[in-house]
C-alpha cells in the first residue's frame, strides 16, 4: 500500500499519471513518461499469475472456516474479479480508456478489503481452535 501511495499519491489522476505519464504536464514536479507496452505486459502477466495463486490459498483456507456459506461465496469470488478489474483496467487505461482509472481503484481497494479480512477470519478461527 506505501508503494501505490508513493506511486500514485492514492488518487485517480495519479493512477493515470503513473502509467500514461505526465509529458503534457508543465507544472509536474517530476517528469513521469508513459509505460511501454512490455512493461505493462509484465507487470499485469506478474501480478495476475502470482495474486492468483495467493487468492487460491487464501480461497481453500476460507472455506474450511464456520463463516456462513454467503460471506464465504464472496470472500473467495470477489478477490478474482477484482484481480482481473485491476490489472486488466491497467491494461484497458493504458489502451487509451481513461475512465478505467476509477474501476482499478475501487477493485484495488476491494481486493485490499477482501485479502485483509480473509485473512484474519483465518486467523481468528485458528487462534480460536487451539
Amino acid at each position: 500500500l506505501i508503494y501505490v501511495r508513493e506511486n500514485t499519491n492514492a488518487s485517480f489522476s495519479g493512477i493515470e499519471e503513473h502509467y500514461l505519464g505526465n509529458e503534457n504536464n508543465e507544472d509536474a514536479t517530476e517528469m513521469k513518461f508513459k509505460k511501454p507496452k512490455k512493461e505493462i505486459i509484465t507487470m499485469v502477466h506478474n501480478h495476475v499469475l502470482s495474486l492468483s495463486i495467493v487468492f487460491l490459498i487464501i480461497s481453500f483456507l476460507v472455506l474450511l472456516t464456520d463463516i456462513q456459506p454467503i460471506f464465504k461465496k464472496i470472500l473467495v469470488v470477489e478477490p478474482f474479479v477484482s484481480l482481473l478489474l485491476t490489472f486488466g483496467g491497467i491494461w484497458i487505461m493504458w489502451s487509451g480508456v481513461m475512465w478505467f482509472k476509477y474501476i482499478i481503484m475501487i477493485s484495488g481497494i476491494l481486493m485490499t478489503i477482501t485479502f485483509t479480512t480473509s485473512v484474519l477470519i483465518i486467523i481468528f478461527q485458528l487462534l480460536r481452535k487451539q
